[in-house]
């Protein structure tokens, strides 16, 4: 196991009510890719699974920065800014441009922890949840469905984070 049961940072369930229990969940997924994650050097990190994919642990870091920025500061939030890894001329930069450089980890792991402080701070300041953000398509999509896809999200990219750990060095469980 990653850590025991009574270190884990991650909360036991327990929520009262629908916001505490969607934002619990999402918090408690974000700390899952953090956890499966620690202890990894560049190398490890961007280690690629198996051919032809580019999935790594850094790329999944880059592609959550991702989407993180994209649901809470483009949909949500309104503001029109440039992706960060991915662009209309390399869909999947978050996952080719995860390379072993130990400055691109460290950027990463900034980039992700800034987009998840923006999303955090978000929802913080939304009193519903009913509120309503505006898609690509002129369509729009409420604070609720976005937290909801958000944990969806994360769990099953912690599915891939599972085997990509256990493919570095054989660790599995929490």
């Amino acid at each position: 196991m990653f850590v025991s049961p009574d270190e884990d940072p991650r909360s036991n369930g327990g929520f009262d009510d629908e916001r505490s229990m969607l934002i619990g969940y999402l918090r408690d997924y974000r700390l899952t890719l953090e956890m499966k994650c620690s202890g990894l050097g560049p190398e490890e990190l961007a280690r690629r699974s198996v051919p032809p994919s580019t999935m790594s642990l850094l790329g999944l870091v880059c592609h959550m920065a991702d989407v993180e920025q994209n649901w809470f500061r483009r949909v949500m939030a309104g503001q029109d800014v440039p992706r960060i890894y991915s662009s209309k001329e390399d869909p999947d930069g978050d996952f080719n441009g995860a390379v072993a450089d130990p400055k691109a980890v460290a950027e990463a792991w900034h980039t992700w922890r800034s987009e998840v402080r923006f999303a955090e701070q978000f929802v913080a300041d939304s009193s519903d949840l009913a509120a309503r953000g505006r898609m690509r398509d002129g369509g729009t999509i409420s604070l609720r469905e976005v937290l909801l896809h958000m944990v969806e999200e994360y769990a099953r990219h912690c599915g891939h984070a599972d085997l990509l750990r256990e493919r570095i060095d054989g660790r599995v469980g929490q």
